[in-house]
């Protein structure tokens, strides 16, 4: 279950409220609702990553977010799902019809960091952790090259320190207990 793209024309919602929903993934057009200011996917325990473009919406100030749920959370460290290799090129991807269990969307139209379009870049994907509203989330990155990677924020604080591909080989900093 998704939400649609065209979730990018509700740019005067404050509030987007999808608790306990059985969504699986939010677009990466959620960035273009730039009203919102409190988002709250409370108890949606399908969700277990972001896309960066939620880093868009400079008003969100707070979150309602099940951080169990979450990849690489703070409390019980859940791995990260291994992600594609970086290609240079997107000649030989169709990048509007893409298996979400393969590559996190079903499309893939501009780059997370600049905006740049895809079809005429690279295609590189990145887990980063940042704080978006009150939690910290785990984001999926789908950048146009390494540059934008290297353009990245610093991640959150006792997260993974860097952007990374997921998989098995990832050290995650020791679970908090507290």
């Amino acid at each position: 279950m998704r939400l649609p793209p065209t979730i990018a024309k509700l740019t005067e919602v404050k509030h987007l409220v999808l608790y306990g929903s059985n969504l699986v993934r939010i677009p990466p057009e959620i960035g273009a609702m730039t009203g919102l200011r409190q988002f709250t996917p409370y108890t949606s325990h399908r969700l277990h990553w972001f896309p960066y473009e939620l880093t868009r919406c400079r008003q969100l100030k707070g979150s309602t977010v099940s951080t169990r749920s979450l990849y690489g959370n703070v409390k019980i460290r859940p791995p990260f799902p291994p992600l594609q290799p970086g290609r240079e090129s997107t000649r030989d991807l169709d990048i509007s019809d893409l298996d979400p269990r393969v590559w996190g969307t079903d499309a893939i139209r501009t780059c997370s960091v600049c905006g740049r379009s895809i079809a005429a870049a690279g295609l590189h994907q990145v887990w980063i952790s940042l704080r978006v509203g009150t939690d910290v989330l785990p984001l999926l990155v789908n950048a146009c090259s390494l540059a934008c990677i290297d353009a990245l924020p610093v991640p959150a604080e006792g997260y993974v320190p860097t952007p990374h591909t997921g998989g098995p080989g990832i050290v995650q900093p020791r679970a908090d207990y507290a």
